[in-house]
């Protein structure tokens, strides 16, 4: 069944045609992913699919009675109530219904309305429980816990939150509705790795419809069924996963220019036959030519345009300094504390000429202020820092603090290579595809893409052997992290790289400093660090440690793994005998209920035990599910399953 029906959607500013003439429909159960670079229109048409936003044309037609939840980028909840409470407002109907019948439970013991508060009470206890009342607020805590809000967020206010907690939380929220219609616009931003490998999951298995806006192309691997594809105002569908979706363009792409050039070849062919028929100017000649020029007519008629050129993507080639010496950086002790919150608790580590280092694990583990220290951003720090022979090194900073706000795009760069003529400059900011319009821009009204293209321009002017990176490529459409991969490749100096974006970290790695608890460093690229942790996760599983062989720090890594399998048997058992008192509370519940409706009805002493008791089971089943989401939140850290 069509849940979604796009049909001549046009969008214009002025003379600027930003959409035009878009068509396509998707299915319920769909999972659409849109892509195209920056500012082609992803946001707005997501906007008029939402209808939070009007095209100059075109309608948009949505199944009826379907429910349509739009979560925008980098969208933030603003409340004053606690994270439990803002939550809770994700299940109206069942907050209502509880509310109702805790009015006629205390109705019921005060002995105010008689049996037809009685049968009320019954009748809306039935309807509670289909609606998912009684698992709802486990359903919550499991979910907060996912993107990393444990019991110590619950009371909290949310506007005194951080921004990408609150971002995360919007997110959150929108998951726990679970509207027909679920749009997400880049929903990967601020989720480390872990966060993500369950979003995509979730979403895979997700029931309803999903629209999905994201230059993430793991994420489009793994969550999309069809692409979207916008370019040159145009959009065209594609059947299957992002990497489906780019081997098909480049085929079409292929294909249309191969037929585009044999069609000229032809219609060349035949002008050359016509010239030759005139210079030779007999009667029969002209009929020839005649007889040419309608072939030639007719191709044109039915003519293959070229494709059209690739959207502009910016140009990269580091600038780079002499080479620096083998040791680039020392590093023992490092200790970071924010007031009594330890950070960073006595890193060790060196980096050699040449390393690809990607920094990963999961968000507030420190993985940015390790790299704000090694960038000479944060100097509060304990232990010792000490670079080698020759290094010099280029910091960039996901936040892009070291921009100022009040210079325009040509003096910020300027500013920071001031041995370089204004034309350079200006050639080097339209490779970042900043031209002339742009030059006297100011920094702060610069969006967040463009922010980030204007850091890197900064970045590849100096010369330097030693990339600090955090987060380079948020803000980052696809073709300009491609770019970026490219141009980190040939890069011959040595890399320290924070990132959650998995293709970006697969295609560079050498070596991985996973922070997850403290450091652990994996010699290798990204695919051998996954089925390493993979390895480790089965190892777990099985309770098999004796023969296992840790890739490093053998004697270290076994007591590790032994510990885990330990805690994984605890929490495992704990979850079985809380889930197997659950069945034996709910069974007595079912029972009372059932002797609340019969035997019991007319009995007032009767029902309000029964009433007291069931409360008493329901405040008991609220603390076993808290158990099992604690429970369920250890095994997921540590990486065990609980067989569901």
């Amino acid at each position: 069944m069509v849940l979604l029906s796009v049909s001549g959607v046009t969008v214009e500013y002025g003379t600027d045609v930003v959409l035009n003439n878009i068509n396509f429909s998707i299915n319920e159960g769909d999972k659409l992913g849109i892509v195209g670079v920056n500012g082609a229109g992803k946001s707005t048409l997501a906007k008029i699919i939402a209808g939070t936003f009007t095209p100059s044309s075109g309608n948009v037609y949505i199944a009826k009675d379907k429910t349509v939840s739009m979560l925008a980028q980098n969208a933030m909840l603003e409340s004053d109530d606690t994270v439990l409470s803002e939550m809770s407002d994700a299940f109206p109907e069942i907050v209502a219904t509880e509310k109702r019948l805790a009015e006629l439970s205390e109705n019921i013991e005060n002995h105010i309305g008689g049996e037809a508060a009685i049968e009320k009470y019954a009748v809306l206890t039935e309807e509670f429980r289909k609606m998912g009342g009684y698992e709802y607020r486990s359903r919550i805590k499991s979910t907060l816990a996912r993107f990393g809000f444990g019991e110590e967020f619950f009371d909290k206010t949310i506007n005194t939150l951080s921004g990408g907690e609150r971002t995360r939380l919007a997110l959150v929220k929108l998951l726990l509705r679970e509207p027909d219609l679920l749009i997400l616009d880049e929903p990967t931003n601020h989720l480390d790795m872990d966060t993500l490998s369950w979003l995509e999951e979730h979403l895979r298995s997700y029931k309803k419809t999903l629209i999905l806006i994201s230059h993430d192309r793991y994420f489009l691997d793994r969550a999309a069924n069809k692409i979207l594809d916008i370019e040159h105002t145009e959009a065209t569908i594609y059947p299957g996963n992002y990497s489906a979706y780019a081997a098909q363009k480049a085929e079409q792409r292929k294909a249309l220019a191969k037929k585009h050039e044999l069609q000229q070849k032809e219609i060349s062919r035949i002008e050359a036959i016509i010239e030759q028929q005139r210079r030779w100017g007999q009667e029969r000649n002209f009929v020839t030519i005649k007889s040419k020029q309608k072939q030639i007519e007719h191709l044109k008629k039915d003519s293959v345009d070229a494709p059209k050129r690739d959207p502009k993507s910016i140009s990269l080639h580091f600038s780079e300094a002499r080479e620096s010496g083998n040791d680039v950086l020392f590093a023992e002790n490092i200790s970071k504390s924010y007031g009594e919150r330890k950070i960073l608790d006595d890193i060790s580590f060196e980096v050699k000429k040449r390393d690809k280092i990607m920094i990963v694990g999961p968000n507030g583990c420190g993985k940015s202020t390790l790299v704000r220290i090694i960038g000479g951003l944060d100097e509060d720090y304990d232990g010792i820092l000490r670079f080698g022979y020759n290094v010099v090194s280029g910091y960039y900073d996901q936040e892009q603090q070291t921009l100022d706000d009040d210079s325009t795009v040509l003096e910020e760069v300027c500013r920071a290579h001031d041995r370089l003529t204004i034309p350079q400059v200006r050639s080097a900011l339209a490779s970042f595809l900043f031209f002339a319009e742009d030059m006297d821009k100011k920094v702060a009204v610069l969006s967040g893409g463009e922010r980030a293209r204007l850091m890197l321009c900064k970045m590849i002017l100096s010369q330097i052997n030693l990339l600090i990176l955090d987060e380079p490529t948020n803000h980052l459409d696809i073709g300009s992290r491609e770019a970026l991969e490219d141009a980190l490749m040939q890069f011959s100096g040595t890399i320290i790289a924070v990132s959650h974006d998995r293709y970006f970290v697969r295609k560079l790695s050498s070596k991985i400093f996973d922070m997850t608890d403290g450091l652990r460093i994996f010699a290798g690229n990204y695919d051998e660090y996954c089925e390493y942790r993979e390895k480790q996760k089965e190892a777990a599983k099985n309770v098999d440690i004796a023969d296992e062989k840790p890739v490093a720090e053998n004697k270290q890594s076994y007591l590790d793994a032994k510990k885990t399998a330990s805690d994984i048997r605890k929490n495992k058992s704990k979850i079985e005998r809380c889930e197997a008192e659950i069945e034996k509370l709910e069974g007595e519940k079912s029972r009372l209920e059932k002797e609340a409706e019969g035997d019991a009805s007319g009995d007032y002493v009767r029902l309000s035990e029964i009433y007291a008791r069931a409360d008493e089971i329901d405040k008991l089943l609220d603390l076993l599910y808290d158990e099992i989401d604690a429970a369920e939140k250890a095994l997921a850290v540590l990486g065990g399953s609980n067989g569901q």
